[in-house]
Formats: structure tokens, C-alpha cells, sequence
């Protein structure tokens, strides 16, 4: 049974929320820009993700890539660091006496949905200003007048016109993300890491390559069905965030069905093809990264 160690969970997932970031924030890029102009009502801007990629190169460089990563250091590290801190201490509580290391649904779901869904109420904000700024960067179908000069002056901005509420515009959707996206994620973590324990009993033992492989492939597919679960709301979100149209619709299930009514279900998971590309490099950084983190700080696993 994993013996949790206070604060160092939380160190723990802040630097694997620091990793998601640096491994991922390119395809994250990609995917909003697909997101925002290529499910609106005029059709669609970019043929595809390369498409997108290469508008990017081409007009603001690699550093285009990564716009808007400061504010996604600074809330994924929050984000991560509470997610993984409290999702390990509730799981742990909710464990008991259980002497099984087998994982369990019952413990494994409720501590990933509580602790996504408190995690939302930070993520929200941090998001609305990545993704303005991932949205505008120096592409013509942004009007220099809209544009923001860095990621503070987007929340200046918002907080300005739009107020508190502003802010966290699309928190409602943010929280179901969550909580739904998290539950899939641990569950095929948890899963995965056990069953390839078991294959791998006595090789990870002697093998520290071992450990790190089974991180990458279960952190890995965990990312994948984190976003195979969520995407949709994850569209929805990005449309709510970046929509001028301050008296437009929060409800992700009508934004769903307009979109699905003009382009179908291919319309509701516009940004698959670099969110998966992202997810799972990704996310196996953060497992690889956390798990190493947990080895390093001394965080006793039975």
C-alpha cells in the first residue's frame, strides 16, 4: 500500500505538471488554434494539425509554439502539484484498512474526480488567458486592435471589461473536464502500472529501465484516455473562453450541439489528431517525472 509523505506529494506533482508543459504546450497550441477558428460558423481556417503547425513557423517562429506558456507553467504547476498531492492522500484515506494492492475502482474514482474538480477552479483562469493568447499570436485573423502584448495584460484586460466573472468565464465546463478527464486518467493509470507490474515482477527489480518504460506506457495511455473522454468539453471550453460575445452561451451542450449540427461528431473533437499526439508524450513525462520525483523525496511505497 502506497504511505504518502505530506508536502512531497505536492512537490512531487508540481514538477510533473512542469514537464506536461515543456513536452506538450506545442500540440496544446495547435489544438486551441484548431478549436477556435475551425468550428465556427464561417468553416473552417487550417486543412488540418500540419496545416496549422506550419502557419505557425511561418509567420511567428518556435516561439509561436509556446505563446501563452508562462501562464500555463504557473497553473499547471498549481494544477499538478494539487491534483497529484491530494488525489495520492485521498485515495490513501479512502484505502483504509484495505490490505490489497490491487487497484479499486471505488477508491480511484472518487479521489480523481474531487480532486479534479478542485483543481478547475485554479486551472480555469490560467487557461482563459493561454488560450486568448494562443488564439491571437500574429495571425492575420486577428485584428491587431484584439491583441494582447503578453499574458498579463490579457488578465488586466479580461478582469477590466469582463470583471471577476470574466476570469473564470467557461469554470463550469472546466470543473466537468476535470472531474470526468481525472477519474479516466487514474483508472487507466493505476490499471496499467498494476498489471504491468505483475508481468514485469521480477524484471523491475533489478532494472531501473523497467520502471521508467512502465511509466511512459501507462502515463502515457492515461493522457490518451484522459482526452478520449473529455474533448468535446475541452471544444466547448475553448469557445467559451475566446468568444468576443461576452452574452454568448456558458453551456457546453448547446455549443456541442450547434457544432455537431453544422459538422458532426468529427466537428465536437476538432483538435483530436495534436491532442493525442500531445497526450501521450506528455503525460509520460509527468508520470516518469512524479514517479522519479516520489523516489527522489523518499515518499515509501510497500
Amino acid at each position: 500500500m502506497e504511505q504518502t509523505s505530506g508536502y512531497k506529494d505536492y512537490i512531487a506533482g508540481l514538477l510533473a505538471g512542469v514537464a506536461i508543459v515543456v513536452t506538450g504546450h506545442p500540440f496544446d497550441t495547435v489544438k486551441v488554434k484548431l478549436q477556435k477558428h475551425n468550428t465556427d460558423a464561417q468553416g473552417a481556417r487550417y486543412r488540418n494539425g500540419l496545416h496549422c503547425t506550419a502557419r505557425i513557423l511561418k509567420t511567428e517562429g518556435v516561439k509561436g509554439l509556446y505563446r501563452g506558456a508562462s501562464s500555463s507553467f504557473v497553473g499547471m504547476a498549481f494544477e499538478s502539484s494539487l491534483l497529484f498531492g491530494m488525489y495520492s492522500q485521498i485515495k490513501q484515506s479512502l484505502q483504509g484498512e484495505l490490505q490489497s494492492d490491487k487497484p479499486h475502482f471505488s477508491t480511484i474514482i472518487p479521489a480523481a474526480s474531487f480532486s479534479g474538480a478542485a483543481i478547475s477552479f485554479i486551472l480555469c483562469p490560467t487557461e482563459l488567458v493561454k488560450c486568448r493568447m494562443q488564439v491571437q499570436g500574429t495571425d492575420s485573423l486577428v485584428p491587431m486592435s484584439n491583441r494582447y502584448s503578453g499574458p498579463l495584460d490579457c488578465a488586466i484586460k479580461t478582469m477590466k471589461h469582463e470583471g471577476v466573472a470574466g476570469i473564470f468565464r467557461g469554470g463550469l465546463t472546466t470543473l466537468f473536464r476535470e472531474s470526468i478527464g481525472n477519474a479516466a486518467f487514474f483508472c487507466t493509470y493505476e490499471h496499467v502500472k498494476y498489471y504491468m507490474n505483475l508481468q514485469f515482477k521480477d524484471a523491475h527489480k533489478q532494472n531501473n529501465l523497467v520502471d521508467v518504460g512502465i511509466g511512459i506506457m501507462s502515463g502515457g495511455l492515461s493522457g490518451i484516455a484522459f482526452w478520449s473522454a473529455v474533448l468535446p468539453l475541452d471544444v466547448a471550453k475553448t469557445l467559451i473562453q475566446t468568444d468576443p460575445d461576452r452574452s454568448s452561451t456558458k453551456n457546453p451542450f448547446q455549443i456541442l450541439t450547434s457544432i455537431h449540427r453544422r459538422s458532426g461528431l468529427s466537428g465536437c473533437y476538432t483538435g483530436l489528431g495534436p491532442t493525442i499526439m500531445r497526450a501521450f508524450p506528455a503525460n509520460a513525462a509527468a508520470i516518469v517525472t512524479w514517479e522519479l520525483a516520489i523516489k527522489f523525496l523518499g515518499i515509501k511505497h510497500d
